[in-house]
């Protein structure tokens, strides 16, 4: 089942997101590799400054295994999210095909 997991950074926090960066896509690069990443990505800050948290649309079997993979992630562990939902997703629409953009 899919499952978005959305995370709410605290405030000013792209140097600490930056320094986290790597282990977080690591993570992302997995779930891809084993073809359970739907979508990813942050949400950039209002004024075009920094991030306001991210979303991450992936395949769990459980939304138990859904929040144990949300609550190691690096960017939680570090402090740079200061909350993090974790709920069951119905995909309507598909995402667009990276050929299809413009």
């Amino acid at each position: 089942m899919l499952y978005a997991i959305i995370g709410e950074d605290v405030p000013n926090s792209l140097q600490l997101r930056l320094s986290v960066r790597p282990a977080h896509l690591a993570r992302l690069e997995s779930l891809q590799q084993a073809g359970r990443l739907v979508v990813a990505g942050p949400f950039p800050g209002e004024e075009g400054e920094g991030f306001s948290g991210s979303l991450i649309v992936a395949d769990f079997s459980s939304l138990e295994e859904a929040k144990s993979w949300a609550d190691a992630d690096p960017y939680l562990k570090a402090g740079v999210y200061v909350s993090v939902m974790v709920k069951p997703f119905k995909m309507v629409f598909g995402p667009i095909p990276a050929e299809g953009k413009k």
